[in-house]
């Protein structure tokens, strides 16, 4: 198999290889020029397998295959396997627990989403949701980072943020958005069911997902600097919710 490096595989007949094997992928690139028949069979794989896949120009793959032979087409090697919604559920429910859940929007730095991981485990939260787009994926950075935690948590990759909390709300969950202009996250009530939102490093909690949150929460700030980075922020407040469930016990 054609291996770029520990996250890349090119060449059709390795991408096609990869994609029966059933092993963990991100995102496959195909040129632009290529979307006609010859790539039909990678399209019905990639589509009955539900991954991401986008049209680039050859330049762009070229460019990522660092001009090695990649035949129009390249796949991003995921760390393992994504878990769906429904395993993070069924994970709290066969440990007798209200659901513990971390979702991220848009968050792009592979450090950060490895650090989240790790405290994601250390509180034993039940699982993690990201967006399949504008999004970093479990790469191999993030694994790293994450400190083996990769292994241990499972993360649910969905196509709509908003419609997925829409349906955790219907299950009971109380939902709560990290926002600088939300209440004091230490005098909120974190208990029960509870998704945690944190967003993306510059942008924060788009739009339509903050709307759809139940209360805005926050961090006091005391010093010179008004923000923290998002896996600092994310950290402390699943803290704040791992302290308050052992507090209800």
């Amino acid at each position: 198999m054609n291996f770029l490096n520990d996250e890349i595989v090119y060449g059709k007949n390795p991408v096609v290889e990869l994609l029966k094997s059933g092993k963990p992928v991100n995102k496959v690139l195909l040129i632009k020029e290529s979307s006609g028949g010859r790539n039909q069979e990678i399209i019905s794989l990639l589509q009955e397998r539900n991954i991401l896949y986008q049209f680039v120009d050859r330049q762009t793959l070229d460019r990522l295959a660092n001009r090695e032979r990649h035949q129009g087409i390249l796949a991003y090697l995921a760390a393992r396997d994504y878990a769906d919604v429904e395993d993070i559920l069924a994970f709290a429910e066969s440990r007798q627990e209200d659901p513990f859940i971390l979702m991220l929007d848009e968050i792009e730095d592979p450090h950060n989403l490895g650090a989240l991981l790790r405290t994601v485990d250390a509180v034993s939260a039940h699982g993690v949701i990201i967006p399949k787009r504008r999004s970093v994926a479990l790469t191999g950075t993030v694994a790293k980072t994450s400190a083996g935690a990769v292994e241990h948590v499972k993360v649910a990759r969905v196509s709509n943020l908003v419609q997925t909390l829409k349906d955790l709300k219907k299950i009971g969950c109380w939902v709560s958005g990290a926002e600088a202009s939300g209440k004091n996250v230490f005098e909120a009530d974190l208990t029960g069911p509870r998704v945690i939102v944190i967003g993306s490093e510059g942008k924060g909690i788009s739009r339509l997902l903050r709307e759809n949150c139940d209360e805005l929460v926050s961090l006091p700030m005391k010093g010179k600097v008004s923000s923290l980075n998002a896996s600092v922020a994310g950290s402390i407040m699943l803290y704040e919710v791992l302290r308050q469930r052992v507090s209800a016990r």
